[in-house]
């Protein structure tokens, strides 16, 4: 056997390794039900211009990439994009939703929104930290 390391992105590589990764967690764990969730703000011209990027999957919320362009912040864009794809994700049945930064403005507004802190790992190189939250979704009385 031989070790190579790079530093190079290798497509086939990554997909000899997911591939079979993927069987073993699906033999192992069961379907995961992963669906995209993507909420996107459009400008006029129809450009993106920010939102939210994430998934579900096994009965949580991913939430991969939030941006608010710089003229919408402060004003309350993010709660309403986390409101929506929380929304989605109750309907797909979700029990909570996790989420990481590294900007502490972030970190507050997700706080202020109910995520929790579950982990922090620092500092980096840079000097900051990066932090994982989570909320759990109250169930909704029928």
């Amino acid at each position: 056997m031989n070790f190579i390391l790079s530093d190079v992105a290798d497509a086939e590589a990554e997909k000899a390794i997911r591939d079979p990764l993927v069987a073993y967690n699906l033999a192992r764990f069961g379907e995961s039900d992963k669906r995209e969730l993507n909420i996107t703000i459009r400008g006029d011209d129809n450009t993106v211009t920010g939102g939210l990027v994430g998934h579900t999957a096994r009965g949580w919320l991913y939430v991969q990439l939030l941006f608010v362009p710089e003229a919408m912040r402060g004003q309350g864009t993010a709660p309403k994009l986390l409101a929506m794809a929380e929304a989605e994700a109750r309907k797909r049945g979700c029990m909570g939703a996790y989420i990481d930064t590294m900007n502490p403005d972030a970190l507050r507004t997700y706080e202020r929104y109910g995520f929790t802190k579950i982990g922090s790992l620092g500092p980096l190189s840079t000097g900051q930290s990066i932090t994982w939250l989570e909320k759990r979704f109250q169930a909704v009385d029928s």
